[in-house]
């Protein structure tokens, strides 16, 4: 309980102060006109109050990851708190503020077209393609995952399929439709059956006795039933991204950046968002950790389900919250995916559209885009749900790694605190790179050999930052000058 309410303070106290010193570094300029009204076009540019689009937000980057994430990565102990707050505050949270910011101060572009402004052509174009290929993963998985639940819950002739199609239609509306119009107007009660889910379980887990495990000496190891197969790193780093870090977030800032009314409402709805899931995720932890009886018995459970970590969403919400709490409990929990599905395929359809200059007022051109990426996504429903996360969990921590390099190089060039974000790109870049050469999906290589990998492609970006640095440090002072 003491680590649970520690790593909260944590959380709050990187709020409170760190995000106030990022507001600093980026120069929130409160008189300048952000682009939802420079650009307003009441579809994608729409100004919205700034609780609004918080909620909005928090909801676009509060999918499945979170919950089953956190719940994955409870397998390995109460490291995952370490990392969930750590990753959160200096890493997750710091990437969302400066990848939105960024965009308010770039008339609301999407992340790719930043990434080009600051990695250069070669890299904006490789990144549009992965970026769009990851945002279509991002909602399938977010198809599959709320509609499997869904099925389990209703009769027998509302099976999966049914919910897919339910699903589908949702999507197609809310990412052709203006932004104030569905995503604007719902979200405020899904993100009410969020929260409420995890109030609510954290406050019965506790008044029923549930014993969290803390962090101590003798509980700092890896307690996954096959530690040699699943080493906390990296692979503790790539089952919890939402609630950690997560390059999905970097797609997702972009959408609210052409709503935020103030650039001095940054810092709330970018870095506040991340800090209020990274609540969420702890929340998850610790429930997974403690309402089997421990972590040793989380993993037993976890394997004799085959990993589904819906099945334990169920359990735990109807066995301390009732019928009733659990209905609202699980509409979180099937909300929460949803409005993350419908902003990735909106975010995938914005990103197409900068890449191909297509003005996005008129809904015939929304069409042309939106019908092949669902048409897309259709397709993709009808692979394993676990082999699509997989895929996608590598991807959307390459996609952080590649937009920390971004803010990196962008500080640097402005003769700014540039170590604030160095240090993240670099651990990321040896997370994602280890992660390849050792995961199944990837090179499948041994431990050893795939550290060594890891570490040395890491080892060549840093040289590589160094060079530019030095090569261009005499014309970066006289930017930062102006």
């Amino acid at each position: 309980m003491i680590t649970f309410i520690i790593c909260v303070l944590v959380l709050v106290l990187g709020y409170r102060f760190y995000a106030k010193y990022l507001e600093k570094v980026m120069e929130i300029d409160p008189n300048r006109q952000t682009p939802a009204y420079a650009m307003r076009d009441n579809v994608d540019y729409v100004p919205m109050p700034w609780w609004k689009v918080l909620l909005v937000q928090f909801l676009n980057i509060a999918g499945l990851g979170p919950i089953y994430g956190a719940i994955a990565g409870a397998m390995w102990g109460p490291a995952a708190f370490v990392w969930i707050v750590l990753g959160t505050v200096f890493g997750g949270a710091v990437h969302d503020f400066f990848s939105g910011m960024l965009s308010v101060k770039h008339e609301g572009k999407s992340i790719t077209e930043i990434i080009g402004i600051y990695l250069g052509n070669s890299t904006k174009q490789v990144m549009r393609v992965f970026t769009v290929i990851l945002l279509v993963l991002v909602g399938v998985v977010f198809i599959s995952g709320p509609a499997s639940i869904l099925a389990s819950l209703t009769p027998e002739n509302l099976d999966f399929q049914f919910w897919i199609w339910c699903v589908f239609i949702y999507y197609i509306l809310a990412t052709l439709l203006p932004i104030d119009k569905i995503i604007g107007s719902i979200y405020p009660v899904f993100g009410f059956a969020l929260l409420f889910m995890a109030v609510s379980l954290i406050t019965m887990l506790i008044i029923k006795g549930y014993s969290m495990p803390e962090l101590t000496f003798d509980n700092w190891q890896n307690f996954h039933t096959k530690p040699d197969k699943f080493p906390i790193f990296p692979m503790l780093f790539i089952s919890i991204a939402c609630g950690a870090i997560s390059g999905f977030h970097a797609t997702q800032s972009p959408l609210m950046a052409r709503c935020i009314e103030n650039e001095s409402e940054g810092k709330r709805v970018f870095y506040g968002a991340m800090v209020i899931e990274g609540v969420v995720a702890l929340v998850w932890a610790a429930i997974s950790m403690s309402f089997f009886g421990g972590i040793n018995e989380l993993n037993n459970v976890m394997i004799a389900h085959q990993g589904n970590a819906a099945w334990v969403v169920n359990e735990v919400s109807i066995s301390l919250l009732g019928r009733f709490g659990a209905v609202l409990a699980i509409l979180g929990v099937v909300a929460a995916p949803i409005t993350s599905g419908d902003t990735a395929f909106r975010s995938a359809r914005l990103t197409v559209a900068d890449l191909l200059h297509y003005n996005q007022k008129p809904i015939k051109n929304r069409l042309l885009i939106t019908v092949p990426l669902f048409v897309i996504g259709f397709i993709l429903t009808r692979i394993d749900f676990g082999v699509i996360w997989r895929y996608f969990a590598w991807a959307n921590q390459t996609l952080a790694a590649v937009v920390l390099w971004t803010i990196t190089i962008y500080l640097v060039q402005k003769g700014k605190n540039y170590w604030i974000t160095l240090l993240p790109a670099l651990f990321m870049t040896s997370v994602v790179t280890t992660y390849i050469f050792l995961a199944p999906e990837g090179f499948s290589l041994g431990t050893t050999i795939s550290y060594f990998l890891g570490f040395a492609m890491t080892a060549i970006v840093l040289i590589l930052f160094i060079v530019y640095f030095v090569k261009n440090k005499q014309s970066f002072s006289g930017l930062s000058n102006k």
